[in-house]
């Protein structure tokens, strides 16, 4: 791999540039809307704390983490990291900061937002007339440099001018899987560790807690995968939101949605929300529950086909937030009384929940189940809660 000649000062300039534009798009109107001489316009921040006034205090939160509070703690943390080598010396803390990148940066969604705001344009452009404000400009910049400086970040660098040059663990041996050597390299910084006889321990680079498997990994990615198609069924039966016009209220489904959509001649924003908001979820809920059941199977199917699919549902799964974004805009823009007005349904809050359980299901699910040797064929599974799996 060929790593840049500037590192920290590229990531720190990137990140500083992100701050800047998220900044400008906080501060300024993000979009606006006219019908029939009445219009409204709106603030970024609107898009959440105009939930809490619907009862929406959870989708609200969510809303704002993901597209301004996590990428700003992102954004700041990497800006302290880099000063900190810039300057020679390490500021404190930084271990545990570099640690939380990692883990931040599956939460940040700003362009999902943006996928959503251009959805939610669309939707309304034949019914008012909709214009773009400095802040819209400003957060398309903000996703755009976001996503160039979590590309940015070099791990591998950034580890070893934080902590140094790693050391192999006394007496491993190469050309061997490291299970059977007690062995496992950890997940955020990537340094080969040697875990106690228990199958645990912590890294000694960054200090990410280790096991040989996640304990309970397979019950608790079936307990989410359980609740978050429990959730599922609301999230599709009852109104995501509900449209006021000329004092008509019409309550609105995610198929709903698509079908509306369709009517209107808008294909291709038709098929964006169907695929994210029906094809991913149900996708993921399937392609995870399959690999929990043919884990134990790995002298029947293709190891790395499995291993692609769950890199695969690991990473569409953000992606489903969109119709949550669409909801949060619309709702905090069109404000014209019985004119036409949005207002969000219940399923906005279930359908976050599946989004969110299934994301952590993801999480939760050891993919390094998917390479550990077969059962024999004859013998009686048993559980082993320690290691995740069967036994």
């Amino acid at each position: 791999m060929t790593r840049h000649r500037y590192p920290a000062q590229r990531s720190m300039a990137l990140a500083i540039a992100a701050m800047v534009a998220l900044v400008v798009a906080v501060s300024f109107p993000f979009v606006s809307f006219t019908v029939r001489g009445i219009g409204n316009r709106i603030e970024l921040t609107e898009t959440a704390t105009t939930l809490i006034g619907f009862q929406q205090p959870v989708v609200a939160i969510a809303v704002i983490l993901s597209i301004v509070v996590l990428p700003a703690v992102y954004l700041i943390g990497v800006i302290w990291l880099q000063f900190g080598l810039l300057r020679g010396t390490p500021l404190p803390a930084g271990r545990s900061i570099a640690r939380s990148l990692a883990h931040l940066h599956p939460w940040m969604m700003a362009d999902v937002f943006i996928v959503g705001a251009l959805v939610s344009l669309i939707k309304i452009s034949g019914m008012a007339q909709v214009e773009l404000g400095i802040a819209f400009w400003a957060f398309c910049t903000f996703a755009l440099l976001l996503l160039v400086t979590t590309q940015s970040v070099d791990s591998d660098w950034l580890w070893f001018s934080l902590a140094g040059e790693p050391r192999a663990p006394g007496g491993a041996r190469t050309g061997t899987t490291a299970a059977p050597q007690g062995l496992t390299g950890c997940p955020t910084c990537g340094l080969v560790n040697r875990l106690s006889r228990e199958g645990h321990g912590h890294c000694v680079r960054c200090g990410e807690r280790l096991h040989a498997r996640h304990p309970y990994s397979l019950q608790r990615t079936w307990a989410l995968l359980a609740a978050a198609s429990i959730l599922y069924l609301p999230a599709n039966l009852y109104p995501i939101m509900t449209t006021t016009s000329l004092g008509h209220a019409s309550p609105s489904t995610i198929i709903g949605g698509v079908v509306e959509l369709v009517q209107m001649g808008s294909w291709p924003v038709a098929t964006v929300i169907f695929v994210a908001s029906v094809i991913v979820p149900v996708g993921k809920l399937v392609a995870l529950a399959w690999l929990c059941l043919v884990v134990s199977r790995s002298d029947e199917l293709n190891g790395v086909a499995r291993t692609r699919l769950y890199r695969l549902t690991e990473f569409i799964g953000r992606w489903s937030m969109v119709d949550v974004f669409v909801v949060a805009i619309l709702v905090a823009l069109i404000r014209a009384g019985t004119l036409m007005s949005i207002t969000p349904g219940p399923a906005a809050l279930a359908f976050g929940g599946v989004v969110v359980l299934t994301m952590l299901a993801a999480m939760t699910f050891d993919p390094r189940l998917i390479w550990d040797p077969p059962l024999p064929r004859r013998s009686t599974p048993r559980l082993d809660p320690q290691q995740g799996g069967v036994q």
